[in-house]
């Protein structure tokens, strides 16, 4: 383990803390309250699916929300290591440092505006194609809101204890009515019924595969649009425009990745999820694909790689558009999203 290693937790703890001061209120009542709920298990070290006792998660609650009261104002802390301190979102030089040591460094700003940091147990390295893949398991500091991928720079982060506690809560909620549909699909390929914290693990391990697509159609993405766009997202004012350039790029990355490659190895089951999690705006945009059989996506995969090469096109098209007008007049596109589908 990397020399003072508690003293870098607390560090990267106590910029989450920060995060979560200035823009934890930002969230609806309903996910603030799920949110607050999943993080006080992840750091009283709870399993998923255990219990939770009311009257201690709302302690705990009322402190954290006094601790945050502090810290609302407060600057981001460097990170230290060893005998060196980084400004706190120079993830690449951190992870240079950390990697060897078996640990992960995340830092990065998410949708409207929020940053995110957090560190982990390395528990795989790959690289492919020019992009550094890095797995973690175990989360040592982490913010309110889990984010189970992320791509910085030529690295592609995937949290796997985030995704597992994100498909968990899928799978909380689901349990409540048991509709069927596509994720129904996904859980009865993973023999959910019979073996249900196997199913889970298995979920992980297939999404974990998913998610690294996903984030090397982000990097193809990238590259097709240049840093102008990653520039308007981060200067970006208007969460409507926001959440309509963020759903065109994550059409364009599964049709340039996800997609081809998951009908390439005819992984139903990260189909079906994927169905499952298809909706908000990437759905409005493509009422085409939103009504596709996937049930019997094996029959119909012809017609699906059709539309998934035709949205390909469409999707950079209509981001190099995006690119070209004023954030006014995307907040105003986005209103009007029946003129951007593609049908």
């Amino acid at each position: 383990m990397i020399p003072q290693f508690d003293r870098l937790v607390a560090a990267v703890q106590r910029n989450c803390h920060i995060a979560d001061a200035r823009h934890a209120r930002d969230m609806t009542l309903c996910t603030y309250l799920l949110e607050m709920r999943e993080f006080y298990r992840w750091e009283a070290g709870i399993p998923l699916g255990d219990p939770l006792a009311r009257p201690e998660v709302g302690t705990w609650l009322n402190e954290r929300e006094r601790l945050w009261e502090t810290l609302g104002e407060a600057d981001f802390s460097p990170v230290p290591l060893a005998d060196t301190v980084f400004e706190p979102f120079a993830a690449a030089q951190i992870n240079d440092i950390l990697v060897p040591h078996g640990l992960v460094y995340g830092a990065g700003i998410g949708r409207f505006g929020k940053p995110h940091f957090f560190l982990g147990k390395l528990a795989s390295q790959e690289n492919e194609s020019g992009l550094t893949v890095l797995v973690c398991e175990c989360e040592y500091a982490r913010d309110l809101t889990t984010m189970p991928a992320a791509l910085q720079g030529q690295t592609v982060i995937v949290r796997r204890e985030a995704l597992r506690q994100w498909l968990w809560e899928k799978v909380d909620a689901w349990n409540v009515k048991k509709t069927a549909g596509a994720f129904a699909l996904a859980l009865h390929s993973h023999g959910y019924a019979d073996d249900p914290l196997g199913a889970l693990e298995r979920m992980t391990d297939a999404e974990t595969a998913t998610l690294i697509l996903h984030e090397r159609g982000e990097h193809a993405a990238g590259r097709l649009l240049g840093m102008v766009w990653e520039e308007r997202l981060a200067c970006s004012r208007q969460r409507r425009a926001e959440i309509l350039m963020r759903a065109v790029r994550d059409n364009l990355a599964d049709c340039l990745v996800t997609l081809p490659t998951l009908i390439e190895r005819e992984a139903w089951p990260s189909l079906w999820f994927w169905f499952s999690n298809f909706d908000g705006m990437r759905r409005e945009l493509w009422p085409a694909l939103a009504v596709f059989d996937y049930a019997n996506v094996g029959v119909g995969k012809t017609a699906l790689i059709e539309k998934v090469q035709r949205g390909a096109i469409h999707w950079e098209a209509l981001a190099r558009h995006l690119l070209a007008a004023d954030e006014a007049a995307v907040a105003a596109l986005s209103h009007d999203t029946a003129a951007l589908a593609l049908a």
